[in-house]
């Protein structure tokens, strides 16, 4: 059995203004792939499953993944395009089956469906042969995707930690498939909802228990598959919705069914599922009589979540509302890094921070900095363990703040840039985190409170202020009073 492995994974914002470029890509072909063994990714996960089964045979491609950030480019669009068609396509009549791991949440300035648009090429060019993908709980599996594929599975956890997981189920899924010879049937029913906040935290929160609920078929036999996809509501694209998906071995009755059944959970939950926030300067007020730790998060400038990253507004409210605590936050400024790299560690300059891409939200702010400290911006990732690329980096500190500057939007989706330039969060009275969400022994398990600030950014957890205009509508809560009535649709590859 031989089976061709390839990955492609972004995710973007469709409010950040700061378009993608293939550049920004990261791209290994062939037997280079097989540096994921190990790690908590969807290929290494995979790898796991595939070999220890000597009668399977692995044919490496590519794998393309970049930061979240803006749209892709026309032109990075059609350039990776090429390049990954062009590592796959040559394989026609020589494999068994296909393993595609992806996010779901791409995004390019004229193609709001490029997963959709690899995967329809591919299904054309290989014919009726098995295709599984694997997919982020963010991502938004499209009619165009559906069509393609013989079966799905799907991150279960937020913060994510089930890369790996999501990637063994995935293997396992296919030589399920292909060892039985089944022509499964995927059912899918979309609720127009767009989910943010703590109850989307799966451990504890309502969407957790719903994914649970999908398991639990998993567990009993009933499905080969079963989740529910939030999508990322910062990707403005036709499709963009929450949706349950179940993959069936044959019985199309009960994929109908137990889609709808968790299209009903998640509707049912819809008022918990909303960003619960605190405007600004309340924070503010708020932390300044707080023992301990506070922590400011900062979701709408969150660069995991595709955001610029380059928000300011935080740290200017510490300063206008008199803060006096210590001040740990990030900033991506690459102007003012490279002053820092120019003039040295223990030298005083003058920049502006803040404002250098999104400048329609935020203006840029000057400060007098001394540079404590200067590196070429590495940092590994604490859940997955892989490096990030930050970009040139510099510590500069003014009165009672320290920032760290990035040059590039690296995920700030934990403590691995702090701690990659000598600091711990745990020395400061205030640190600001530019992601909605982390895992809980990171800040929550040992801060006094945890402020889910509304401030502005390309990334808002207040969905209606970002301006959608491609997805369905009305949607929830952008619209309050939207209605909705469980439509089941069914998928199965004739072949």
């Amino acid at each position: 059995m031989r089976i061709l492995i390839a990955q492609c994974t972004q995710e973007i914002s469709s409010f950040n203004p700061l378009e993608s470029e293939y550049a920004d890509f990261s791209i290994t072909h062939g037997e280079q792939l097989l540096e994921q063994r190990g790690l908590n990714s969807h290929l290494g996960g995979a790898l796991t499953v595939f070999e220890p089964r000597n009668d399977v045979e692995l044919l490496w491609t590519i794998s393309a993944r970049a930061p979240s950030t803006g749209p892709l480019s026309s032109k990075g669009w059609a350039q990776l395009r090429e390049e990954i068609l062009g590592s796959i396509l040559p394989h026609v009549g020589k494999v068994d089956a296909i393993y595609f791991a992806l996010h779901g949440a791409m995004g390019a300035v004229d193609e709001p469906d490029p997963e959709g648009s690899l995967l329809e090429a591919i299904r054309q060019a290989f014919g009726d042969l098995p295709i599984i993908i694997s997919l982020d709980l963010h991502g938004i599996l499209t009619d165009k995707m559906l069509r393609q594929i013989d079966g799905v599975t799907i991150y279960q956890t937020y913060p994510h930690v089930d890369f790996a997981d999501t990637g063994a189920r995935a293997a396992r899924l296919l030589l399920d498939i292909v060892d039985r010879k089944l022509k499964p049937v995927i059912a899918r029913v979309t609720v127009p909802l767009l989910a943010r906040g703590d109850e989307c935290i799966t451990k504890t929160g309502w969407y957790g228990d719903v994914l649970r609920e999908g398991q639990l078929m998993e567990r009993k036999g009933q499905v080969l598959a079963a989740g529910v996809m939030i999508g990322n509501p910062f990707t403005d694209a036709p499709e963009l919705c929450t949706q349950a998906i179940v993959v069936a071995e044959s019985d199309a009755d009960f994929a109908q069914q137990a889609a709808t059944h968790l299209a009903n959970r998640m509707w049912a939950g819809r008022q918990r599922l909303v960003g619960k926030l605190i405007d600004v300067e309340p924070a503010v007020e708020l932390a300044k009589g707080m023992p301990g730790t506070v922590l400011f998060t900062d979701a709408a400038d969150a660069t995991s979540s595709g955001a610029s990253g380059d928000s300011n507004v935080l740290i200017k409210a510490l300063r206008d509302g008199g803060y006096k605590g210590r001040v740990l936050a990030q900033i991506i400024d690459a102007p003012a890094a490279a002053a820092a790299h120019q003039a040295g560690v223990g030298k005083t300059i003058s920049v502006t921070l803040g404002g250098t891409v999104d400048a329609a939200r935020f203006s840029p702010m000057p400060v007098n900095a001394m540079v404590e400290s200067l590196s070429r911006g590495r940092a590994k990732i604490e859940t997955m363990g892989m490096w990030m690329d930050g970009g040139l980096t510099a510590v500069l500190t003014y009165d009672n703040f320290t920032i760290v500057v990035l040059s590039k939007p690296a995920f700030l989706m934990d403590r691995a840039f702090y701690y990659a330039n000598g600091l711990d969060p745990v020395d400061f009275d205030l640190v600001v985190v530019k992601s909605p969400h982390t895992e809980f022994h990171m800040y929550d398990l040992w801060v006094t409170k945890n402020f889910n600030v509304d401030a502005p950014g390309s990334t808002s957890a207040n969905v209606a202020s970002l301006g959608h205009t491609l997805c369905a509508r009305p949607i929830y809560p952008i619209e309050p009073d939207t209605n909705f009535v469980p439509k089941p649709v069914l998928y199965r590859r004739a072949g």
